[in-house]
């Protein structure tokens, strides 16, 4: 049903629409804001990723004791 949903012609439709809504100028401003916080959210996930694996298994002890 949703084979190629995103054609060429979308992403064009939806650059237009960014231009006229924020203007060219402000547009690399917003791309590089955007990367950084992509950058940011890949380095904070390898570090739970990293933390989590370096953490030692522990086995669960019963309610009782």
């Amino acid at each position: 049903m949703l084979r190629n949903a995103l054609e060429p012609w979308h992403l064009f439709l939806i650059l237009a629409v960014l231009v006229l809504v924020f203007g060219s100028k402000k547009l690399p401003d917003m791309a590089r804001g955007l990367g950084r916080s992509m950058h940011i959210l890949k380095s904070e996930a390898k570090a739970l990723k990293d933390e989590h694996a370096a953490e030692p298994v522990r086995a669960e002890q019963p309610a009782g004791r």
